[in-house]
């Protein structure tokens, strides 16, 4: 059974950093696919980066050149860095894993193990 905590979600001020975690817990390979996903009130689930297994990375285009995520293996600890933040960003953050996902994992459904998401709150 696999379980994902998220962590360090909390309020900021727009241009503010903050920087969010997850740690996976339970059988997984040792590589998986995982990403980050956020929704906010009213709004559908966005993708917002994936590191696959291989360490390569997609961001959604919103985020590109403020967010990294990278990923600690040998702690099972996802984390997302995210600079320059802004109102825009304001939604729970959800982690996500799977053995392998596509190349278009960012904008699928695809994710089986999910968080229950770290509020993050950009004023």
């Amino acid at each position: 059974h696999v379980q994902l905590v998220e962590s360090g979600g909390g309020s900021v001020q727009a241009g503010g950093s903050l920087k969010i975690s997850c740690v996976a817990f339970g059988y997984m390979k040792s590589r998986p696919c995982m990403g980050w996903f956020r929704q906010a009130p009213g709004k559908e689930r966005e993708g917002v980066a994936i590191i696959y297994s291989d360490g390569m990375t997609n961001y959604a285009e919103t985020v590109k050149g403020r967010f990294t995520i990278a990923k600690d293996n040998a702690k099972n600890t996802l984390y997302l860095q995210m600079n320059g933040l802004m109102p825009g960003d304001s939604a729970k953050y959800l982690c996500a894993a799977e053995p392998e996902c596509s190349a278009v994992a960012i904008h699928s459904d695809e994710f089986t193990h999910w968080g229950q998401g770290t509020q993050v709150t950009v004023s």
